[in-house]
């Protein structure tokens, strides 16, 4: 049988960016106030239709610039998280969005463009209630990270090109939520190949009365053998 495209119903693409970084020990998320109906007014991740001739990857690149400004980020770790496809989700229409996560080093300051009033960055604890179905969006991808820091070399992704190993332990305590056991943390990353490589000779003040740390930068590994797990519910550190 002829196929026939006139027989399904039309509906739409988008892309919807859930973007963290970390600033003042906070993790925060990138939100922008929607300037347009429906929920003119109110927050939401960046994003929004995708074009004909380009992929969910330039589109959501595209978006994050023309709604945020960041358009030249340099760190910028994007990847797929999941497509939302409930029929309620967007009033207009019927709507699939393919979302995915975004990690950055600390930011510049956005600003809004495009559909969008204004752009900031938010406390991820207190983010929301947001547009569509983002509050589950964000969820969701807080969840994946989180999850993703046990077993791959993503926190470098929060930190600038020259770390500590005590800014990269904050990484995991910002994302956890959770403190962790700094001489067992230490041990762990450095017996961890290539999670980590030594910056010869560089060394930072870390506000402290001790000796400057030493600065490390990602290494070329992008897997974690063993993986470093989060603490247990029962409070054990990692």
């Amino acid at each position: 049988m002829e196929y026939d495209k006139h027989a399904y119903e039309p509906f739409a693409v988008t892309v919807d960016l859930a973007v963290f970084t970390i600033r003042a020990g906070a993790l925060r998320v990138l939100l922008v106030e929607r300037g347009q109906e429906p929920y003119a007014g109110q927050w939401a991740l960046p994003g929004g239709f995708l074009l004909p001739k380009e992929s969910a990857e330039t589109a959501a690149r595209r978006e994050l610039a023309e709604e945020t400004g960041l358009s030249d980020v340099s760190g910028l770790h994007l990847e797929q998280l999941r497509t939302y496809s409930d029929p309620g989700r967007d009033p207009r229409m019927r709507v699939v969005s393919v979302a995915f996560t975004a990690l950055l080093p600390d930011a510049p300051e956005p600003r809004g463009g495009s559909d969008a009033a204004q752009a900031r960055w938010v406390a991820y604890d207190t983010a929301g209630p947001l547009a569509f179905d983002h509050d589950r969006i964000l969820a969701d991808a807080h969840e994946r990270v989180g999850a993703k820091l046990e077993y791959r070399c993503l926190a470098t992704a929060f930190c600038p090109p020259e770390f500590t190993l005590g800014e990269l332990r904050e990484v995991y305590e910002t994302v956890w939520g959770t403190a962790l056991d700094r001489p067992n943390f230490r041990r762990k990353v450095l017996a961890t190949p290539g999670f980590v490589e030594p910056v010869p000779g560089a060394a930072r003040l870390t506000g402290g009365r001790g000796k400057p740390a030493a600065l490390y930068r990602a290494g070329p590994a992008t897997a974690l053998h063993p993986p470093l797990l989060r603490p247990s519910r029962e409070g054990r550190p990692a």
